[in-house]
């Protein structure tokens, strides 16, 4: 919405908007463009009677400003219908689907055309990401070219739509990386989700392409019906783009990259971890199968620059790396997790947990929480965001993740927020660790707090030492 919101207004309309709490990074980015946010909702907030109310899909019946827009008959949208109609119906819509990997990806595909279009102008994207992606400082873009890459997201489109948004962009070509069980409050199970991505891929048109992961059951499935062209990529032999050779040295990751059979290029990226790689091949291949040189596509993934809240370092306080990363769901955990072996060999790496997303909630994925909590060295777990909001019987007690973890060798506790997290873990912590904060929100502002408050009990530990 916030990237939205920059779009509109960069096509010379008044925006402003409404939340609960805004938080960086896209306060930030609304705040630097001028867009004024109203916190909290208020009715008074549309005194000014807007022209147009965009609704996004985290409001329901029972917010102030919606009842109110209801009430007085103003005229409303969902977030998809007004990127339909006002920048997609006249571009070509470049669309990255899937459970897992895409910001990074749409965020590589993006970074790629503008890398290409300093030698043809007609690769100048515009793009729509759900991130903030530092090649280019923003998640928005948008130009007159054809070219339009954007984040497919499979969640729902609004109180009035409960379709998901990627229905209303109509790509031609796509990317879908992975397909798992995800948003358990508004898909029942894991069949309603291949549904809905089933459905995204019968959009493509014949004249269309899309690429899709080698390394899932559930892709495939989704694919089978595909009318336009499909490539595969992976890791397996017979796919379309396969990847060898794969290889860490601390945050850059490389690879040798085949196409049909024949080698296509040595990769090499700026990011750590398997599933980094992934996202730049599937990147590379939809890049390169639209007609970007191959020259354009490995100096654009040498010199990628990542997503704010990827694996994004917040700081180094007293030799501590503070890593935040905006985890939704324990495969996301996982890779983060690994990725993190793979940049700090060696080092003791602390994971802290605010289970915030619809998914994490829930106890549906308890057991897969466990295990990829089980790749760090200590975990701390806040309590679950909103716990009110969840039914009783499906809502996540943290209480049985932490047990299972000590139960495994690993220590593990629960802090009810992020106060208490800072309050245990800054005496603790020492030079060398790694702590990586895994949330999809605010969570408390933890990311300033912890680094000042390990900064201050280091400077009082160094002068209880001098003293005593």
């Amino acid at each position: 919405m916030a990237s939205l919101a920059g779009m509109l207004k960069q096509q010379g309309h008044e925006v402003t908007g409404s939340d609960a709490a805004a938080y960086p990074p896209m306060s930030d980015l609304l705040r630097e463009i001028g867009i004024t946010v109203h916190e909290p909702y208020a009715e008074r907030n549309l005194e000014r009677r807007p022209d147009l109310v965009v609704v996004g899909n985290a409001i329901s019946r029972g917010n102030v400003e919606l009842e109110r827009v209801l009430d007085e008959r103003i005229p409303f949208c969902s977030m998809a219908d007004i990127l339909h109609q006002e920048f997609l119906s006249n571009r070509e819509p470049l669309v990255v689907a899937g459970t897992h990997g895409k910001t990074t990806t749409t965020s590589m595909l993006a970074w790629i055309y503008e890398t290409a279009s300093a030698r043809e102008s007609r690769f100048a994207p515009s793009f729509l990401i759900g991130g903030v992606a530092e090649n280019f400082g923003t998640s928005f873009m948008v130009r007159p070219t054809v070219p339009f890459v954007l984040e497919g997201d499979e969640y729902d489109t609004a109180f009035f739509d409960k379709g998901p948004k990627f229905l209303h962009y109509f790509p031609v070509a796509a990317i879908l990386t992975h397909v798992e069980f995800d948003h358990a409050d508004i898909y029942i199970d894991l069949h309603a989700v291949k549904i809905a991505f089933k459905r995204f891929v019968n959009l493509i048109p014949r004249r269309g392409r899309l690429v899709a992961f080698d390394g899932s059951a559930n892709v495939g499935e989704c694919i089978a019906n595909a009318f336009c062209a499909v490539e595969r990529y992976g890791f397996k032999d017979d796919s379309h783009w396969r990847m060898t050779d794969l290889r860490h040295e601390g945050t850059l990751t490389h690879w040798t990259l085949w196409r049909g059979g024949e080698k296509f290029a040595e990769i090499s990226l700026p990011m750590a971890g398997e599933h980094n790689a992934l996202n730049a091949t599937a990147a590379a291949a939809l890049a390169f199968g639209q007609g970007v040189p191959s020259e354009a596509i490995v100096e654009a993934l040498r010199t990628f620059r990542s997503v704010k809240r990827r694996l994004e370092v917040k700081a180094v306080a007293e030799g501590v790396t503070i890593i935040d990363d905006f985890a939704h769901h324990p495969t996301a955990i996982r890779e983060t997790l690994r990725a993190l072996r793979e940049s700090y060999p060696g080092q003791r790496l602390v994971a802290v947990l605010e289970p915030r997303s619809n998914t994490l909630r829930r106890n549906v994925f308890e057991r897969e929480l466990v295990e990829s909590l089980a790749l760090a060295d200590q975990v701390v777990m806040a309590g679950v965001f909103k716990s009110e909001s969840i039914p009783v019987a499906e809502r996540l007690v943290p209480e049985h993740v932490v047990d299972a973890l000590n139960e495994r060798g690993i220590p593990a506790a629960l802090c009810q927020d992020a106060d208490a997290i800072v309050s245990m873990l800054a005496p603790e912590v020492k030079s060398g660790d790694v702590v990586a904060i895994l949330s999809n929100g605010g969570f408390g502002n933890i990311y300033q707090k912890l680094p000042q408050a390990i900064t201050e009990s280091a400077i009082a530990a160094r002068l209880s030492a001098r003293l005593s």
